[in-house]
């Protein structure tokens, strides 16, 4: 299941885009309730205009998301409710990418695809610890084990959620997607039609794919290009992110997506 929400505002000197996707788990009526929580929750605390470091207003959203799954599934008696969450916030040309399990977020620059978010999963781990290969990861029966998630304790790991910066450059593309969706393409797939399309048809056609090619689960998949007034110093391409999982929690697949357009761009802007 999905959802979405839109809210915008023009009264700051500062543009700033909230975007999110997260994969609930927990049987599909709690998996439901598990997602669109994090994205109400991350979308109430990072509200239009929101003044602050980026970082640290990720890290409070989603430390409230986990509160409130949590007090939730103890209300209903859900055991095993969660959910993944990405997000990013883009202010001007810069953007701080915040996440909890395996949903992905990817920067696209020129042709150069790179995987800004590392998956919080027991296959990650034993990619990253040499045990498996990528190629073998993408059909392990383990691969919707997930080592973090929000709501599946009390108080998320002083660590989390990771935390990515990133400094966009005219022409890049940031695609936030499900575990659905990553499952059953190449990372070729998304740079071609990343670049031959506007955003929303981008999107449009990576779901097709994913469907085509026989995805099993939902698929949510979020596309911004920054579209600049002004051109910045060329940068380079950011170093794949690494991150520090553990435990073992079984996912499921019921998506929410959020894409909060908060206001209009001054020197880069992010359209949606």
């Amino acid at each position: 299941a999905g959802s979405g929400s839109g809210s915008g505002s023009g009264a700051s000197a500062v543009p700033a885009f909230l975007l999110a996707v997260a994969d609930g788990m927990g049987g599909h009526a709690d998996g439901e309730v598990a997602s669109r929580l994090a994205i109400e929750t991350i979308r109430d605390t990072v509200p239009p205009g929101a003044d602050g470091d980026a970082a640290l207003l990720l890290r409070q959203a989603f430390r409230r998301a986990n509160e409130v799954i949590v007090a939730e599934a103890e209300a209903s008696g859900a055991a095993g409710m969660g959910t993944t969450l990405t997000a990013a916030l883009l202010r001007g040309k810069y953007a701080t990418v915040a996440s909890v399990g395996d949903s992905r977020a990817y920067l696209l620059r020129g042709r150069s695809l790179t995987q800004v978010t590392q998956d919080h999963s027991l296959v990650a781990e034993q990619v990253a610890a040499g045990e498996l290969s990528p190629e073998d990861a993408r059909s392990s029966p383990q691969r919707n084990i997930l080592t973090h998630a929000l709501g599946t304790q009390p108080r998320l790991a002083r660590d989390l959620p990771a935390v990515f910066e990133l400094t966009l450059l005219p022409e890049d593309r940031l695609l936030l997607c499900t575990d659905g969706f990553h499952d059953v393409l190449d990372q070729a797939d998304y740079a071609e039609i990343l670049t031959a399309a506007a955003p929303a048809a981008s999107a449009a056609r990576l779901i097709g794919l994913a469907k085509e090619r026989g995805t099993t689960d939902n698929v949510s998949v979020v596309v911004a290009v920054a579209v600049p007034t002004r051109v910045p110093t060329a940068l380079p391409a950011p170093v794949p992110a690494r991150g520090v999982p553990v435990g073992a929690i079984a996912a499921a697949a019921i998506v929410a997506i959020l894409v909060v357009l908060l206001i209009a761009a001054l020197l880069l802007g992010v359209v949606p």
